[in-house]
């Protein structure tokens, strides 16, 4: 069966960074394409990035610049590094294999996710 565990999460200060990892198994990540989304209090869920097959990848506007999306075909693991972390990044971090991404984003399995904090 198919598993994504993240892990990584916890609290930092503004500015901070932290790296997240999502280990999968039953699903080659190489295969697929693989996102992050996030859930922050009171908001509805959004994608954060994904990463398609081919290793071309997508960023919300709001994390553009300062996360970075990144698979590791021999661990089978994605990670999303996320530097010059500000206080709306805090948010539930999920990851996620994308049944489809282009033209528009379709989960086929999630995480149970991974708690952000950006606080000072």
């Amino acid at each position: 069966q198919v598993q994504l565990v993240e892990s990584g999460g916890g609290l930092v200060q503004p500015g901070g960074s932290l790296r997240l990892s999502c280990a999968a198994s039953g699903i080659a990540v190489s295969i697929k394409a693989m996102g992050w989304y996030r859930q922050a209090p009171g908001k509805q869920r959004e994608l954060v990035a994904f990463i398609i097959s081919g290793g071309g990848t997508n960023y919300a506007d709001a994390v553009k610049g300062r996360f970075t999306i990144s698979r590791d075909n021999v661990k089978n693991t994605v990670d999303l590094q996320m530097n010059t972390l500000k206080p709306e990044d805090t948010a539930v971090y999920y990851c996620c294999s994308l049944r489809r991404a282009f033209p528009s984003q379709s989960v086929d399995y999630w995480g149970k996710g991974t708690l952000v904090t950006v606080s000072s």
